[in-house]
């Protein structure tokens, strides 16, 4: 018997070239789209003009893949509807700033796990966090699992999905928002920074950090002490010390 999650996610998967054609024009958020390496039709052929003129992100996989996730005729291509809508820091940061209120924002560097995405997305929506911004590829999907995991913060928090996260850095310290990368390359520790001021902090991958071009256009860089054996925090513990050092700040300013 199927259990709740993975009817959940069962009824988010898309195949076939028409119907996936026809849900990237209805507007449909294309959380995931995977295409069979050398698939070739006229089909095939307007499939990829529609994914260009709406710029869905996609990726080249073995057919084997495919026939993993679906028993059923996908003609080389499968998909995943999202959970939520996504939106672009260029739109929403305007109207923060108008309010009055000093953006808090996280911009997250590859996350790839789920529940790790999920929780941080929980603390996020519990401690204020304006956006969350993430890149269109290598960050996880958001499914059930991620769904779950957040309690529902992800049907309340904003979250923007972005082609080049470098050109988003830019554009937010234009704005006059100070970029935070969190990361162990640096003496200084995270509460030695000012969070009063609109700021961004930047987690980086479960993997390896955050990437090098990020951190070197960094206005900061703070770490978390770690007094015992082990190297690292999970990345959604870290988020949680960082953000509350934020609301802390906040709180008594």
């Amino acid at each position: 018997m199927q259990t709740k999650q993975q009817k959940k996610e069962e009824d988010s998967l898309i195949f076939g070239l028409r119907p996936i054609i026809e849900a990237v024009r209805a507007g449909k958020e294309i959380d995931k789209l995977l295409v069979q390496s050398g698939l070739k039709s006229e089909l095939f052929s307007e499939l990829m003009g529609v994914l260009k003129q709406h710029n869905v992100a996609f990726q080249y996989v073995p057919v084997e893949k495919l026939n993993r996730l679906t028993t059923k005729n996908h003609q080389g291509v499968v998909g995943y509807i999202s959970a939520i809508t996504y939106h672009k820091i260029k739109n929403i940061l305007p109207g923060i700033i108008s309010s009055g209120k000093a953006p808090l924002l996280l911009i997250l560097d590859r996350i790839t796990d789920v529940r790790n995405f999920g929780a941080i997305a929980r603390t996020a929506e519990c401690s204020g966090v304006d956006a969350i911004i993430i890149p269109s590829h290598g960050a996880a999907q958001i499914n059930a699992d991620a769904m779950k995991t957040s309690a529902g913060a992800l049907n309340k928090i904003t979250v923007c999905r972005e082609d080049n996260l470098k050109t988003v850095i830019d554009f937010l310290k234009e704005c006059g928002v100070q970029i935070v990368a969190c990361t162990e390359k640096t003496n200084d520790y995270y509460f030695q920074m000012d969070f009063t001021v609109p700021s961004a902090i930047i987690m980086g991958s479960e993997e390896d950090g955050i990437l090098n071009e990020y951190l070197q256009k960094s206005d900061a860089k703070a770490k978390i002490p770690l007094m015992g054996e082990i190297g690292s925090l999970n990345v959604s513990v870290a988020a949680g010390i960082i953000l509350y050092e934020a609301v802390s700040q906040r709180m008594v300013n």
